[in-house]
């Protein structure tokens, strides 16, 4: 472990115990603005030496349930919106604590508007304080390179050049590659660590035996090495443990979403749904008025067929952003050379790999249709989808059915669930995306699906639809 790891996670403590204190006499400043808004008379005046004595013993808690949440993780590599959540989460377990004492013990404290504000307060100070913190730890990791780990790669497979790239191109997660070599060699090994150094060792070959997996286990036990190994498909899928006439048997967990996790996310997409069309209802009706008064010919909304789950068929709906005559729809009179400009359009400026295309440029748009696809305004009208139950909220996108005829077998996966409108690869780069890299990520989404995951996609779909797109 580096010595710059150890203190940042040290100095953390001292620092969070600082920000809560800041937070609970935030509070105390701010704790007669409801009644100044409102004009009404104090109810209660309590001593602030004898609020501060209580806060000095509640801290000390809260810096406890910090440390049991992970709080206090050592590695400079780690996520700064993962640890977000967790002082969120660790901060309203301490606020639920406290009002079950206030509720037994009344007399203790009595102000809601204290205990709230300090809450919303301590979650504030405490993340911006921790990603001061951070970002120091980073700059000195990026720049200076103080708390570096230093990586041998062993293996010559795609994996582990994947994990390669990544290394390399992302410095801020902490890691330098000073070597690799294609098998399991002590000797070799032992030479590369006198002369630059290792830290790390991260295996990617299951060809390897077990004998030589237990030497070099041994050498980085016996050397203070960290001892990584990427795992075959089969070690990283979630299993169940089943008994067969006392004979005990792994069966592969394809997705939590089966039975409760169905139930869950469906309910989740209902709610989800009727709150989405009822916030989005007055750009609806502009959007529609625009489309209306640009090309007033076509429908409003263009419905496309597309397949589902199961290999189901059903309509997704869009605000129509192409002039009407270039629309591939059976309502459509002139469809037959709109289709045929298509096949033509996907030959000359088609700019995706596999079997899903994209045209760069695309001459067919309407000039508001331009702006609504850019910020994915035409994509609105599918919260009708997953209320109706077509889509879901967060899943993969639905393709058509010439799309899905050039898929090899193994994309069919993708047809386990119901598709989204949002998901893993719209949020890391939307159409930009080759589709290998997004059928990766819509996969690695169903192997690990949870609610949590759920709305955290959800969120960063707002981020991600102010970003520029280069294939759009």
């Amino acid at each position: 472990m580096k010595r710059s790891e150890l203190f940042f996670s040290f100095i953390q403590v001292p620092v969070d115990f600082a920000m809560i204190v800041l937070a609970a006499v935030s509070a105390f400043a701010i704790r007669d603005i409801p009644q100044v808004l409102a004009q009404l008379p104090k109810l209660y005046k309590f001593p602030f030496e004898s609020y501060m004595k209580m806060i000095l013993i509640v801290v000390p808690f809260f810096i406890a349930i910090y440390a049991l949440e992970g709080l206090y993780d050592i590695r400079a590599t780690r996520r700064f919106s993962q640890e977000l959540r967790k002082i969120f989460t660790a901060t309203s377990i301490g606020l639920v604590v406290i009002i079950v004492a206030i509720f037994l013990k009344r007399e203790w404290f009595s102000s809601r508007f204290i205990i709230l504000s300090a809450w919303v307060l301590a979650v504030f100070y405490v993340s911006i304080a921790r990603y001061f913190l951070q970002s120091i730890q980073k700059w000195l990791l990026v720049h200076k390179g103080i708390g570096v780990h230093r990586v041998l790669l062993i293996g010559g497979n795609s994996k582990l050049y994947e994990i390669g790239k990544i290394l390399k191109m992302e410095p801020e997660l902490g890691y330098k590659i000073v070597d690799q070599i294609s098998d399991i060699n002590i000797r070799e090994i032992k030479e590369i660590k006198k002369q630059k150094g290792i830290d790390e060792i991260i295996l990617c070959d299951p060809s390897i035996t077990d004998d030589l997996q237990e030497k070099i286990i041994d050498y980085c036990a016996i050397n203070n090495i960290t001892y990584r190994y990427v795992p075959t498909t089969l070690q990283t899928s979630k299993f169940e443990v089943r008994m067969l006439d006392g004979e005990p048997l792994l069966e592969i967990q394809n997705t939590p979403l089966e039975g409760w996790g169905k139930i869950l996310k469906r309910i989740f997409d209902i709610l989800g749904s009727i709150f989405l069309i009822a916030l989005s209802s007055p750009v609806m009706l502009l959007t529609a008025l625009l489309i209306k008064l640009e090309d007033p010919r076509g429908p409003l909304i263009y419905k496309n067929e597309r397949i589902g789950n199961d290999g189901k068929k059903f309509y997704v709906y869009k605000f129509r952003y192409m002039k009407w005559e270039y629309c591939v729809s059976k309502d459509n009179p002139e469809m037959k050379n709109a289709l045929e400009y298509e096949k033509n359009l996907i030959e000359e400026k088609n700019i995706r790999n596999g079997p899903i295309y994209k045209i760069k440029n695309d001459p067919r748009k309407t000039k508001i249709g331009t702006f609504i696809e850019k910020y994915s305004i035409d994509e609105i009208p599918q919260f009708f989808n997953v209320l109706k139950g077509d889509m879901s909220l967060v899943g993969p996108r639905p393709h058509q059915q010439r799309e899905v005829e050039r898929y090899h077998e193994y994309h069919r996966r993708l047809l386990t669930i119901k598709p989204g409108i949002t998901g893993m690869a719209q949020i890391s780069g939307r159409s930009d995306l080759d589709f290998e890299d997004e059928y990766r990520m819509d996969v690695f989404y169903i192997e690990n699906w949870s609610l949590w995951l759920d709305v955290q996609i959800c969120l960063n779909t707002l981020r991600v639809l102010f970003q520029r797109r280069k294939n759009n």
